[in-house]
């Protein structure tokens, strides 16, 4: 335990620079006591470790000084090679430096994990996109994430949903996220962070001046915070359902995990047929009717009416597109 701190410590400084004992203590989980300590073995273990006092003071490692790789244990070394995901790489325009960079790590292991960390690679394939889905093509996420990775504001014309549809902003771009298939970009924008469809931005220009992003954004709070917006707005209104038990399985293969959540826990009891009864999230009326009869036969809506009736008028209208004579 204590030797996988000490080689914990190296990276930190090695790949963070300086560091003080307490953000050292704070994220590894320890005590600054414990700190001091693991930094005067480190000094009898003649690693060049210099600290300097006062409030720019810290730790850091002589310039040049770097550890090698050989302290990886064997599920460290599979965790690294099963993290990598070839397809977004190569989206991001990273593909080949991914490569080069796997490479790289199996030449420095020691034989007996570079096996086990290869036997990963063939065992193992992380497919972020939708089973119906092939994720966005887009010809400017490349740059997107050059500009990300470099901080230089970029100009774009985006397709957004509302009037006027296609606008032009200026933007700092922060970051890039992969969700279900899509990329999207966080950007700031003016005075507000919001999250942008790569695929909908139909031009962009580099342009020659850089920003400095915030120290303090953090992408996986605001990515979080984000999503749990997204989806009190998604949902607008609901429908009261009957659902056979086909019906129900089919649901779940393709409805989102919230109408699955409200189903288990609005539903009654199944009735004589099996059927049940339940109360689910909808975006809208078209959304909805367009969701429901995917379903054809297996469920029944029941309530709101105006939604009853619109899959009334849709049956008539199949029964005698099918049914001439």
């Amino acid at each position: 335990m204590r030797a996988s701190r000490l080689l914990s410590i190296l990276l930190l400084l090695q790949t963070r620079g300086r560091l003080t004992a307490r953000q050292l203590a704070e994220t590894l989980e320890v005590s600054v006591r414990t700190i001091y300590r693991d930094v005067e073995s480190l000094h009898a273990a003649g690693v060049p470790l210099y600290g300097d006092a006062g409030p720019a003071g810290g730790y850091q490692l002589l310039n040049g000084y770097r550890t090698r790789l050989t302290g990886l244990t064997s599920d460290e070394a599979e965790a690294l090679f099963l993290a990598g995901m070839p397809g977004p790489a190569a989206e991001l325009g990273l593909g080949a430096v991914v490569t080069a960079a796997q490479l790289k790590l199996q030449a420095a292991l020691p034989a007996e994990l570079r096996e086990r960390a290869a036997r990963i690679q063939e065992r193992f394939h992380l497919d972020a996109h939708g089973w119906y889905y092939d994720g966005d093509q887009s010809p400017h996420l490349a740059p997107i994430a050059d500009a990300v990775w470099n901080e230089r504001v970029i100009q774009v014309c985006y397709r957004r949903w509302k009037e006027p549809t296609e606008v032009t902003r200026i933007l700092e771009p922060y970051a890039v996220v992969l969700k279900g298939g899509k990329w999207y970009l966080v950007a700031r924008g003016g005075e507000h962070v919001r999250t942008y469809r790569v695929h909908q931005v139909l031009n962009l220009t580099v342009l020659d001046r850089t920003f400095e992003r915030p120290a303090d954004f953090d992408l996986a709070a605001y990515w979080r915070s984000f999503l749990a917006e997204f989806r009190t707005r998604l949902y607008q209104g609901e429908a009261t359902v009957r659902l056979s038990p086909p019906g129900l399985r089919r649901m779940g293969e393709l409805m989102s995990t919230a109408v699955m959540d409200a189903v288990h826990e609005t539903s009654t009891a199944p009735d004589e047929d099996g059927w049940v009864t339940a109360v689910v999230p909808i975006e809208s009326l078209d959304h909805a009717q367009t969701e429901f009869m995917k379903l054809g036969a297996l469920v029944e809506v029941l309530k709101p009416y105006e939604l009853r009736e619109r899959l009334e008028a849709t049956a008539r209208e199949l029964a005698g597109l099918y049914l001439r004579s």
